[in-house]
């Protein structure tokens, strides 16, 4: 009896010296996730945590920050910059440099299946990032510090709860105040269209109609040192783009109509909504070569009076193929990709960015704009959709619409980002 209360005993003994050492091995293996932005990030090596320390491959979080990465396998050494910023590290070494001075970490960066993991807070916030760990859900939050960049905003007619003009202002019509006039770069004007003669209108059957005191807008737009462009809405209902853009006298027409106007603003915003729907492989064609040849002709004479040239195109993982990204991307400054409308809200990230990744393949992304609709977000949702625009190295964004933007969504854009005067 004694001897089985022994063996007891010491059965007991062991698993508890061995039940703490089986928790942290579970601990150990749950999976860290990292959100860039509230945006995921891909790893091919799994983080690893080391002395409470979260160790994650180096070149997809610089990818994920849209960082400068470079290594050197003779030294083993990894460094890293973004505008005034350089850090470099060397496997094995606690001792790490932010341009140039010496800062000792907690744990040293080490390589893991052939891949260099960095200890991640060190890393993000000696680029001025704002890091977070959540220990139940074993997520890392990383907010980047606020990218300058072009913030378009979308100022349409609205009524007395959706007024663009408050809404920018602070302030009903026609007072004005600071508003959030920091937050916007350029006012992309909506009130203009066009019919399938050439003619310019300023009150179409589209609901784009130009009010009265339109010439308040620019005056108060001028003293917040805003910058202005002309936009030029149209949907191919009843075919009237299709109409017009195999009508060379009125294609001459309208770009002599628009490029007169223009002189009113710093620039044109056009867009042509509805291209290529349903159309087949030969009909598909013919609309994109149509519409890039009026593109052609009205950069041209844009260009001649020294204002630039606005295409908001939509997305080209939509149902509207009419765009030749390429071909556009050489004519005009600037492209704003409608990435939205798919189906849901808020507007889904992966859709989003396969929208940004597939024009990126045609155009210089300082040429890009990610369109981001106000009505299909959240305060929070905007986040990652700035953070697309971040990640990927785009010239801004554009909000659809002034008037549609809440003080939460404003906050957190003017959080994530430092508009370009």
């Amino acid at each position: 009896m004694k001897k089985m209360l022994l063996t007891f005993c010491m059965i007991l003994t062991a698993l508890a010296l061995i039940a703490p050492s089986a928790a942290g091995a579970t601990n150990q293996q749950e999976t860290i996730s990292v959100l860039i932005d509230d945006l995921p990030v891909t790893f091919d090596v799994e983080p690893v945590m080391l002395s409470g320390r979260t160790l994650v491959p180096f070149r997809a979080v610089m990818e994920g920050l849209n960082t400068q990465v470079d290594w050197d396998s003779d030294t083993q050494t990894v460094t890293a910059k973004k505008g005034d910023t350089r850090i470099r590290l060397q496997m094995g070494s606690k001792y790490a440099y932010r341009n140039g001075n010496n800062i000792l970490m907690d744990v040293p960066p080490m390589i893991e299946d052939g891949r260099t993991l960095i200890p991640l807070r060190f890393f993000a916030e000696a680029f001025d990032c704002d890091v977070a760990w959540n220990s139940s859900t074993y997520t890392v939050h990383i907010i980047s510090p606020p990218t300058h960049m072009e913030v378009i905003g979308f100022y349409a007619l609205g009524d007395a709860n959706t007024s663009s003009w408050s809404d920018l202002f602070g302030r009903s019509y026609p007072q004005t105040g600071t508003g959030n006039t920091g937050t916007v770069s350029k006012l992309a004007l909506g009130w203009y269209s066009l019919d399938e003669t050439g003619s310019l209108l300023t009150q179409s059957r589209t609901g784009w109609q130009r009010p009265d005191g339109w010439e308040n807008v620019l005056k108060a737009a001028d003293n917040y040192d805003l910058a202005t462009e002309m936009v030029i809405h149209l949907t191919d209902q009843g075919s009237t783009i299709n109409k017009l853009l195999n009508d060379k006298p009125a294609q001459d027409k309208a770009v002599d109509q628009i490029v007169k106007e223009a002189q009113l603003y710093g620039g044109v915003n056009l867009d042509f909504e509805g291209l290529g729907w349903n159309a087949d492989t030969e009909e598909l064609q013919d609309v994109q070569n149509n519409f890039t040849n009026f593109i052609k002709l009205l950069s041209s004479r844009l260009k001649e009076v020294g204002l630039n040239l606005t295409l908001t195109l939509h997305a080209p993982n939509s149902a509207y193929k009419g765009y030749d990204y390429a071909a556009l991307g050489s004519l005009a400054d600037r492209i704003i990709i409608m990435a939205y409308d798919y189906g849901s809200t808020p507007e889904p990230v992966d859709l989003v960015m396969q929208a940004v990744e597939t024009a990126g393949r045609a155009v210089p992304p300082e040429k890009l704009i990610l369109g981001i609709s106000a009505p299909s977000e959240t305060a929070a949702s905007i986040i990652a959709k700035v953070g697309i625009a971040k990640r990927y190295g785009l010239k801004g964004v554009a909000l659809w619409r002034l008037g549609l933007i809440s003080e939460e969504m404003w906050d957190n854009t003017s959080k994530s980002l430092k508009a370009i005067k």
